[in-house]
């Protein structure tokens, strides 16, 4: 029987938070990535592929090494490279991501495509080194031959707990609580704390000139972390930044006072706020509109209850309770860091929106935990390239179709370019397969869309009968929005797509709609459509 020497210990506990590292290295990869380029499956594909790829390449270099040199300081100067080059990957991606966030958003798809590959290139040697740990290991723990395979099972298994956990810490604790850059080095840091330890046991003045590694590591942290993904307008200040496990989060106010929630690679706001303005002429405004499609003449004391999916910082909450009053709103919002700047910083709270109950999770799986009926279910959960496509299929609405009161609607924010409608097309067929009737409404001088289901058969021209009632007896404002959105009603086109839950392509559709979109190189529109 071969025994656990403390030196075999040793090479354990290195293979153990080798593991760690490598799978916390790929999570936080995707993370990075995903500030500008979104989390499609071809983004993980491409992670998860690459990372394999340079295990492999780690797996067989490890393999030769190891039996032509089979030499444990040289296995701890391979494990403080590659700490250290872990280390050194977000600090060096950062002026890459920043500089890829302003191609995306100035629709530049070359450079975002080459950025997207310098990113993903950067990992390719940390990674393989830290491919080469496990069958170093492997052959300086055998002592006895007629025990390798037993050696070589232990040192896989060991290796394999250390990846569950590095699967886990990033997501759970360490990317929300201190960040992705954070992330890198405390995994990096761990790992180069316990190589050199070993190393310096073993020969300190072959040791200490690796101490220069985490000393420029340290200088760097400064000056890379300091300037954000998104630079602020000239008349604009920078009021919060931060990470949560699904988002970059930023908001910004500018002179005028007003607030902007930008959420990633910033290419769209997706709150406002004003200390004494509501409406902003902006897509939230149109889901206003959507009960008025109900046949004339369609009162507003009718509306007595609404649902948001995607309730970012309740921005769309807020102008239901100014237009509607009292009424029931519960809002849902994956991302709990974004509701706590909801209520910082854009008045989500109790105080200023009495009538919002706040839900924390998916939307589908929390809207079949709610029991009551709505007069309307509002989703605002869709933005290229960040669309659930769990929350776009006949299936999902027809769980929808099972909150709404008897005259009840559903409206959807989907986004478009002005000459490809398929995506928007390809939910209208969608609805269609649930809903009796399905309308559109374009929302000037912007890239979306206002799909609008009713649960009764409903034609649109009970939109423009309403106008002629006392829609603007509630709220003055509340009759231009319902004549805007008269004015923007397009027909619906036709499409051989209908997503379900077993079929929901809806990332293919996406991807080649915005990679489509760039290839134009139509970038002062997409600007405009985005400010």
């Amino acid at each position: 029987m071969p025994s656990h020497t403390p030196r075999k210990r040793y090479l354990y506990l290195i293979a153990f938070v080798s593991g760690m590292t490598t799978l916390a290295v790929e999570l936080s990869a995707s993370r990075l990535l995903g500030s500008v380029f979104g989390n499609s499956n071809l983004v993980w594909a491409n992670v998860i592929g690459l990372m394999l790829l340079y295990l492999t390449a780690g797996y067989f270099l490890g393999g030769r090494l190891a039996d032509r040199f089979p030499r444990e300081d040289l296995l701890l100067k391979l494990v403080m490279w590659a700490a250290f080059l872990c280390g050194l990957i977000p600090l060096v991606a950062r002026p890459i991501i920043s500089r890829a966030a302003q191609a995306v958003f100035g629709a530049e798809a070359a450079l975002a495509l080459g950025s997207f590959i310098v990113i993903l290139v950067l990992f390719s040697v940390p990674v393989t080194l830290l491919g080469t740990v496990s069958p170093f290991v492997i052959r300086l723990a055998v002592t006895d031959i007629a025990f390798s395979g037993r050696v070589a099972g232990q040192v896989y298994a060991i290796s394999t707990l250390g990846s569950i956990l590095g699967a886990f810490l990033p997501v759970l604790l360490t990317i929300p609580q201190i960040g992705t850059t954070r992330t890198f080095l405390l995994f990096a840091g761990m790992l180069f704390a316990i190589a050199f330890a070993g190393h310096l046991r073993s020969s300190m003045r072959a040791a200490l000139p690796y101490l220069c590694m985490p000393v420029l590591l340290g200088l760097l942290v400064g000056t890379a972390t300091g300037s954000p993904l998104r630079q602020p307008a000239p008349d604009a200040s920078l009021i919060y930044e931060g990470e949560s496990a699904y988002n970059y989060i930023q908001v910004q106010e500018d002179s005028a006072g007003y607030r902007y929630l930008y959420l990633n690679e910033g290419q769209g706001v997706h709150s406002q706020w004003h200390v004494s303005e509501i409406f902003y002429g902006a897509t939230w405004d149109y889901f206003l509109a959507a009960p008025y499609f109900n046949e004339a003449p369609y009162r507003a004391d009718q509306v007595d209850s609404m649902l948001l999916i995607g309730l970012a910082a309740g921005t769309i909450p807020r102008q239901h309770a100014s237009v509607y009053g009292d009424i029931l709103i519960d809002g849902i919002e994956l991302d709990p860091a974004i509701v706590e700047v909801g209520a910082q910083y854009f008045g989500m709270n109790a105080r200023a929106m009495p009538q919002l109950t706040t839900h924390v999770g998916d939307g589908r799986f929390l809207l079949n935990q709610i029991s009551r009926d709505y007069t309307i279910i509002a989703i605002d959960a869709y933005r290229p390239p960040y669309i659930p496509w769990h929350l776009t299929t006949v299936e999902f609405f027809a769980e929808v179709k099972d909150r709404l009161s008897e005259d009840g609607v559903v409206a959807i924010n989907v986004g478009r370019t002005d000459t490809d409608r398929r995506l928007v097309d390809a939910l209208s067929q969608t609805l269609l397969a649930i809903f009796p009737s399905v309308h559109a409404i374009d929302v000037p001088q912007s890239f979306n869309t206002i799909l609008v289901a009713t649960l009764r058969p409903t034609s649109a021209d009970n939109l423009r009968a309403n106008l002629n009632y006392a829609v603007d007896t509630v709220n003055p404002i509340l009759y231009d929005i319902v004549a805007m959105a008269a004015e923007n009603l397009v027909p619906l086109g036709e499409s051989d797509i209908v997503f379900t839950d077993d079929r929901a392509p809806v990332e293919m559709l996406v991807d080649s709609i915005v990679l489509d979109f760039l290839l134009a190189g139509r970038a002062e529109e997409f600007r405009l459509a985005n400010d």
